[in-house]
């Protein structure tokens, strides 16, 4: 291997698109005659005509929660598999509960890339502290690992004195699992006068790497990558050497769209990650991760060319109780379906003295003079949707913060 895991890599956007929703028109042709649930979801689909984004953006979002109880009603897995049951590899667990599957084939979650750009090469043994038990990291690693040629220890979490130890006797170069455990790890190691220095790559997941464990890695001679995995989706973005963004997996299909929605929002504004997997046993279409990013102008400077994402930027799921009621992004979205006219809106919530005070900040256009008339229109569109008030104040278009938060509670603690 030279620079790059593939020559998938480096393809012009256009040779991507077009090679991506080929293979997914083609897989949606077959997986509506083998998946009773996404059929029914896609109910009236041609699957030829998805041949583009637009055409993606006009199908259901599917979101964990929904996922969840639609797993319970038709189990094990929603009638979203394209494969049996019987037919697959291992099936785990996921918090809520959610079950996932695990296909055949070398690296089905498509985690050898991301190892591949943390550095990591054949031959190399990988300490790999993702779990192993219930939930599918631990496996993730391992396989995107043995699809690279590495050996890997099997470590899982906990046994922080054993897992030191393992790194002394059996020096691994590479190390797969969370930030913080890996500085737990070395900070045991140097109580025990245990030799980790073998360790000189890092591919770390699951929680957000701070730049202060980023720089206490390099201080110690650990290169850091982190990527974006879920137990749904298999590798959704990785780090390169760049460290410039994430850039996108070449198995899937990545939209940044506005909370409360499916709709694509411009490069650059942040939104919801939603994701749909080119998978020949669980195409998840157009799957809302609840992240919040968005994409980064440009190619990588380290020469990959797909799409690159910001990274993790909060939660897009902001629903919020406000006088005994939630409120939802996507009912904000509703009021401003009502007033096409209108750019962004931000949803307010404080604390008054006489209870919770609603303000929905507006992006308008509109001039003084006829001001007065929209913010009574959008009063109007705000109680009918959410049986709330709220005051409006008009804003200047492109002058509310791009950070992707459409209810912003500024209570303190939850109500």
């Amino acid at each position: 291997m030279g620079a790059f895991y593939d020559s998938l890599e480096t393809r012009s956007a256009d040779e991507r698109e077009s090679a991506q929703f080929g293979a997914l028109a083609a897989l949606l042709a077959k997986s509506l005659a083998h998946a009773p649930g996404l059929a029914a979801r896609l109910a009236g689909l041609d699957a030829a005509t998805v041949v583009d984004r637009a055409a993606l953006a006009c199908l259901p979002l599917i979101r964990k929660s929904e996922l969840i109880e639609a797993q319970q009603v038709q189990p094990p897995f929603a009638g979203l598999t394209a494969t049996p049951t019987g037919g697959l590899r291992r099936v785990f667990a996921s918090p809520g509960p959610i079950y996932d599957p695990e296909g055949g084939g070398a690296d089905w979650w498509r985690l050898a890339r991301a190892l591949f750009a943390a550095g990591i090469r054949r031959g190399e043994l990988v300490h790999n502290a993702f779990s192993y038990h219930f939930t599918p990291g631990g496996r993730m690693f391992e396989s995107g690992a043995h699809a690279l040629g590495c050996p890997v220890f099997p470590a899982g979490t906990g046994n922080t004195d054993q897992q030191a130890r393992a790194i002394a006797d059996l020096r691994p170069s590479g190390y797969a699992g969370t930030p913080s455990f890996l500085k737990i790890i070395l900070d045991r190691a140097d109580e025990l006068g245990l030799d980790s220095a073998s360790l000189t790559k890092a591919c770390v997941s699951g929680e957000a790497l701070t730049a202060a464990l980023r720089q206490g890695f390099e201080a110690r001679g650990i290169a850091t990558s982190q990527c974006y995995a879920t137990a749904d989706l298999g590798l959704i973005a990785y780090e390169t050497a760049a460290r410039e963004g994430l850039v996108v997996d070449e198995g899937v299909i990545v939209e940044i769209v506005r909370p409360g929605t499916g709709d694509p929002v411009p490069d650059g504004e942040v939104g919801e990650v939603v994701v749909t997997a080119i998978n020949r046993d669980y195409p998840l279409v157009r799957f809302a991760t609840g992240d919040l990013s968005a994409v980064l102008a440009g190619p990588s400077p380290c020469g990959r060319t797909n799409l690159r994402l910001k990274g993790w930027m909060g939660r897009a799921d902001q629903t919020t109780k406000i006088k005994g009621m939630f409120v939802h992004p996507h009912q904000i979205a509703a009021v401003l379906a009502r007033h096409p006219e209108l750019g962004r809106a931000r949803l307010v919530v404080e604390r008054g003295e006489d209870g919770d005070r609603l303000t929905l900040a507006i992006e308008s256009a509109a001039a003084a003079g006829e001001g007065e008339g929209l913010d009574e229109a959008v009063r109007t569109s705000f109680q009918a949707v959410c049986t709330l008030r709220a005051a409006v104040t008009r804003h200047a278009p492109g002058s509310l913060p791009n950070d992707g938060i459409v209810i912003e509670d500024r209570r303190g603690a939850a109500s």
